[in-house]
């Protein structure tokens, strides 16, 4: 009778969780993420296809959508802030998804009839499909950027209630998703392009994204409907009122007399509205989103956690990461592809390690000393890179002019250059190391006469990834936990803003020094602003905790000390 019981109680606990709004979210997002990455990865494959395996049309796709995000993202998370969040995540869902499959659709029917739309006006309507695949893809990114919003920053927040670790758990959760699509979804993109075609992964993302839309879009409705809390908005009173009918949950108002003196606040409401003048020139129009842009990073600024974001923020001014820059280093160091997917599969193994370090170094030492020790660790990681950048078999020579290729190209003077002359590119297609108009296969590069300095900048930036994955669920969470309801848009609108601006700089760094020779500087230069980053972080957290920051309490200590809350930092920076 007992082993019946239990029985029945575990199906009922497993029932239980797999209908819970935790693990809808969960679904949900490893669907769109698995979407996202695939579509991330081949968008770029598929632009250098198109323009004769250039980057051209990657590098000003790249640009488009890091301006946009800079520009747009705080009116982004205004839009998040100002709307019911059932619409913002239903509208984001669809138009990301939408604009994917009519992209994927543009580049099947270019792909397809290239040659013949290349023939029509001079390939003017080429260059018109090369525009609005660039443009039709940005307007996907910008929708994605706002369902990340809303979902990572918003539902999870609200269906975490008020237990900081059940918030800290499904971080970790949706992090450890986005390691594994990371790496799983461009792997199987990438298999059906290489014995399909590009048409055939175009038609497989496309068919993807339809798919994927319609099974969300459930799931966002069902997670909808089992938290209550998402129908209640601030600010939003009016429109929460109107969710929470639709969902048919008890009111106030059931009596005729709660009825009239509802209605009566209402027309209260309404005359106030109607007395007080409207703006609606058109200058104060135009300015409308100039306005919204001003006020969210000054909102932003005034925040408790403006350096904790900064500090994000500065991460990502780095060369230290598995991007085509890295990657086309390794190739010039005599890294095939092989070695390559082995060092990334060790990156994500490394990042996971971070996210579940995280849930349990926050359970030990609270939420603002773990992002601490992980600046700390990424920090002594990351001197295994400046080691690097002096050890046996590293290009590092300041002899060498980092403009070299800029003024050669300026004067024109690039293809008259001996080819001993070219420094080879740190950017790789297909194999393929790019130097101005010279390919090399990278195969035939010389070999080097020891690997111990491009093994110790791998080593440190694989192991750097612990610290960096700890430190950044630990800003997100106190984001997460320190901005107002009414303001979490907004505020990660001007984040991921920042994020972006930082990114583009540290691009910006690499086409002013473009040569395996000027790498090593430009390692010395992002660990600099990573230490920069974890610098203001410092600052941020010796001012919230004072002394206390250099304890780690145990539970009974914890106690009898000042709880480490966001209740306990200030208001204004």
């Amino acid at each position: 009778m007992d082993n019946a019981g239990s029985k029945k109680r575990c199906c009922e606990s497993v029932q239980e969780f797999f209908t819970s709004p935790k693990f809808l979210i969960y679904l949900g997002h490893g669907l769109s993420t698995w979407g996202d990455r695939m579509w991330n990865f081949a968008v770029a494959v598929f632009l250098v296809g198109l323009y004769g395996n250039s980057l051209l049309l990657t590098a000003v796709y790249g640009l488009v959508v890091a301006g946009s995000v800079l520009l747009l993202g705080a009116i982004i998370g205004d839009w998040v802030d100002k709307n019911p969040r059932l619409k913002v995540a239903q509208t984001s869902l669809v138009v990301q998804n939408f604009a994917v499959i009519l992209c994927g659709i543009l580049l099947m029917v270019v792909f397809q009839l290239k040659e013949q739309i290349a023939e029509l006006y001079n390939g003017w309507i080429l260059t018109c499909c090369y525009i609005l695949v660039i443009s039709i893809a940005n307007i996907a990114n910008l929708a994605s950027t706002a369902m990340s919003i809303t979902i990572q920053r918003d539902w999870v927040v609200v269906v975490a209630g008020q237990d900081s670790s059940k918030l800290a758990d499904m971080n970790a959760t949706v992090r450890i998703i986005d390691q594994l699509t990371n790496i799983l979804a461009p792997m199987l993109v990438g298999q059906i392009m290489a014995f399909g075609s590009n048409f055939i992964g175009c038609g497989f993302i496309a068919g993807w994204n339809l798919c994927s839309m319609c099974l969300e879009y459930g799931l966002l409705w069902k997670v909808y409907q089992k938290t209550p809390a998402l129908a209640l908005k601030a600010g939003k009173k009016d429109d929460d009122d109107q969710e929470l009918k639709q969902l048919n949950f008890p009111n106030e108002l059931e009596n005729g007399k709660g009825t009239v003196e509802g209605s009566q606040l209402m027309n209260e409401m309404a005359v106030v509205k109607a007395d007080s003048p409207k703006k609606t020139s058109c200058c104060y129009q135009i300015t409308e989103p100039l306005r919204t842009i001003r006020d969210g990073w000054v909102a932003y600024y005034n925040q408790s956690i403006f350096f904790a974001g900064m500090s994000l923020s500065f991460l990502y001014m780095t060369v230290l990461g598995f991007d085509c820059i890295t990657t086309g280093y390794a190739y010039t160091q005599g890294l095939n592809g092989s070695v390559l997917s082995l060092l990334m599969g060790a990156s994500a193994v490394s990042g996971i390690c971070g996210t579940v370090a995280f849930t349990w170094v926050r359970k030990k030492c609270g939420l603002i000393r773990t992002g601490f020790i992980s600046g700390v660790v990424q920090l002594s990681c990351l001197i295994l890179c400046v080691a690097s950048v002096f050890a046996p078999g590293s290009p590092f020579d300041l002899s060498v002019s980092p403009f070299q290729d800029i003024y050669s190209h300026l004067t024109g003077n690039g293809g008259n250059l001996p080819e001993a002359d070219h420094p080879a590119s740190m950017l790789n297609i297909d194999g393929l190391l790019v130097n101005g108009s010279t390919a090399l296969p990278a195969e035939e590069l010389p070999p080097l006469q020891s690997y111990l300095s491009v093994s110790l900048l791998f080593s440190g930036v694989i192991a750097a990834r612990i610290g960096l994955w700890s430190f950044d669920l630990t800003v997100t969470q106190l984001i997460q936990e320190n901005v107002i309801e009414s303001e979490r848009g907004v505020i990660n609108g001007v984040q991921n803003s920042m994020n972006y601006l930082l990114d583009l700089l540290h691009f910006i760094m690499v086409i002013l020094a473009p040569n395996p020779e000027a790498f090593g500087l430009l390692v010395i230069l992002s660990v600099s602003f990573v230490a920069i980053g974890h610098i203001m972080y410092f600052r941020f957290a010796f001012k919230s905790l004072g002394r206390r920051l250099f304890l780690c309490c145990s539970p009974e200590q914890k106690a009898q000390a000042l709880p480490d809350s966001p209740s306990s930092l200030p208001t204004t920076v």
